[in-house]
């Protein structure tokens, strides 16, 4: 990906779900990595945001009375994204904390219409309470949809169900969410490989480094303030095993090496009909001669698939490198099909790259629009349309 685009994550879920708790999660185990965070608090008094800001310092942004999605408009958010991604803030990674109120999907229609050049989408990751899910849904029946759209949801609250209904909730929200991963978690504990790149522990970052924070002994109450939701979740117990490096969610990984070049139209066929659950690919290709002076910095999250064209070094070996992760994916499989795009005796393809182009954003493009690589708008209807942004 290209170092300066900076992953913007929508973290989003009703109240009560667990957002603030993921957030502080990433936060504390983040290793030297830096995160930005937009803090959207339905309400005058921002609880969320102080609970954040303490450990974030200037880089937070705190929105506060109104849902973002209601309250600004797609430059408004640029203004507030602009602060956070402008190249002197040094900022990896930043996280929209929306409202527990608020429309998921246009807040990825507002990302995805930001003419900011620092920035790039870095998926909907949807919070479900396993405890409250099938209230919730009878409340607020729009959760399905929710669900249906994004590209990672974490079924968070697992302690809170005995393990049978816990699996139930499981399997009703795979069975909504389509293509997304989906993973289990208690107390917000993800592992941070599913949001972003760890930076390597020790490195310091100024007032961004949370290598320095100590470990809390007593993890803030699970979830936002739930108002009518139901009443605060309990404390994590203290039993002494708090597993903060064996974390509940479980995820499958891929590494994949190739010193021949991938064929640009099987590799094409083969990410365009990725299985459900793959969540991100990362990493670089080398196309051979179909394009020999570049290599591909690819980047996906969910639907959401991008590639960055950039000249070989001098002397560089010439290899494909990629990481894939996801839930309940079947890695033989992948591992198998990848190898398939292998061309041992490479020829160049005057029309094969076609399929990569579609995904590469051209440099001077404003790209004003929430389109699909034909020109669909994203729709909420349709959870499957791929924006090419």
């Amino acid at each position: 990906m290209n170092k300066q685009q900076i992953p913007v994550i929508v973290l989003a879920g009703f109240l009560g779900s667990g957002k603030t708790t993921l957030l502080n999660h990433l936060l504390h185990r983040s290793g030297g990595s830096r995160i930005g965070a937009i803090v959207n608090d339905f309400g005058s008094i921002e609880i969320d945001a102080m609970s954040v800001a303490g450990q974030l310092g200037d880089s937070t942004v705190s929105l506060g009375n109104g849902c973002l999605c209601c309250a600004v408009d797609a430059s408004e958010l640029d203004e507030y994204l602009e602060r956070l991604a402008r190249p002197s803030a040094g900022i990896d990674v930043i996280v929209i904390e929306a409202s527990g109120l608020a429309e998921p999907q246009e807040l990825v229609k507002m990302l995805l219409a930001s003419e900011n050049p620092h920035i790039v989408y870095g998926g909907l990751v949807e919070v479900v309470d396993a405890a409250e899910f099938e209230a919730t849904r009878e409340r607020h029946p729009e959760v399905d949809r929710h669900l249906g759209v994004a590209d990672l949801v974490v079924v968070n609250k697992a302690d809170r169900v005995p393990r049978e209904e816990h699996e139930r909730v499981l399997g009703v929200v795979r069975g909504l969410a389509g293509r997304a991963a989906v993973v289990a978690a208690s107390f917000g504990r993800v592992d941070v490989e599913l949001f972003f790149d760890r930076a390597p522990v020790g490195e310091r970052v100024g007032q961004l480094s949370f290598d320095d924070l100590r470990d809390e002994d007593d993890l803030r109450d699970e979830g936002d303030l739930r108002g009518d939701d139901g009443p605060r979740d309990q404390a994590e117990p203290s039993d002494g095993c708090r597993h903060h490096d064996h974390l509940h969610s479980a995820y499958e990984s891929l590494s994949f090496v190739s010193e021949a070049p991938m064929g640009p139209r099987p590799l094409m066929a083969l990410l365009d009909s990725r299985p459900e659950g793959l969540y991100r690919i990362k990493g670089y290709v080398d196309f051979g001669p179909s394009d020999p002076a570049n290599r591909y910095a690819v980047h996906a999250v969910g639907r959401f698939l991008r590639f960055y064209p950039e000249p070989w070094a001098p002397g560089e070996p010439r290899l494909t490198q990629l990481v894939l992760i996801g839930s309940d994916i079947d890695v033989p499989a992948l591992e198998k099909g990848l190898e398939a795009c292998r061309e041992y005796a490479p020829q160049a393809d005057e029309h094969g790259m076609w399929g990569v182009l579609r995904y590469v954003q051209e440099p001077d493009a404003d790209e004003p629009d929430a389109d699909g690589p034909d020109g669909d708008e994203l729709d909420a209807d349709e959870p499957d349309a791929e924006p090419a942004r």
